[in-house]
């Protein structure tokens, strides 16, 4: 059987809001974003960053509700820079069949990532 990867979930223009390079590693988001669109803790994600243009991936964890964190840790941490705007996106494999019929959930979080 063939499988397609679809967009699943996407975080549009979220600002970073701490680097913390000693951290063994992943993404810390807020927990409300994360329900908003779909996203799980230990998801394997994209993250593309609009001023410098790097692109990486990593794994999501849970941030404190209504805190508006967004964290890179560990080596991503040396990716990004506190205030950069990113975009999170993590993809599902689907039939063909399945992908036509499929909506990804984006999310457009406010400079402070509140939806």
């Amino acid at each position: 059987m063939m499988l397609v990867e679809i967009l699943k979930s996407k975080i549009h223009c979220a600002t970073v809001t701490e680097a913390n390079l000693n951290y063994m590693g992943s993404i810390t988001i807020d927990e409300d974003l994360m329900d908003a669109c779909g996203l799980l803790p230990g998801e394997h994600v994209y993250v593309a960053d609009n001023n410098n243009g790097e692109r990486f991936e990593t794994y999501v964890i849970r941030g404190q509700r209504r805190s508006g964190v967004i964290c890179l840790n560990g080596a991503a941490a040396r990716k990004v820079q506190v205030g950069d705007i990113i975009i999170i996106m993590s993809f599902a494999q689907m039939t063909p069949e399945e992908a036509k019929a499929f909506k990804p959930s984006i999310i457009f979080p406010d400079r402070n990532n509140q939806i």
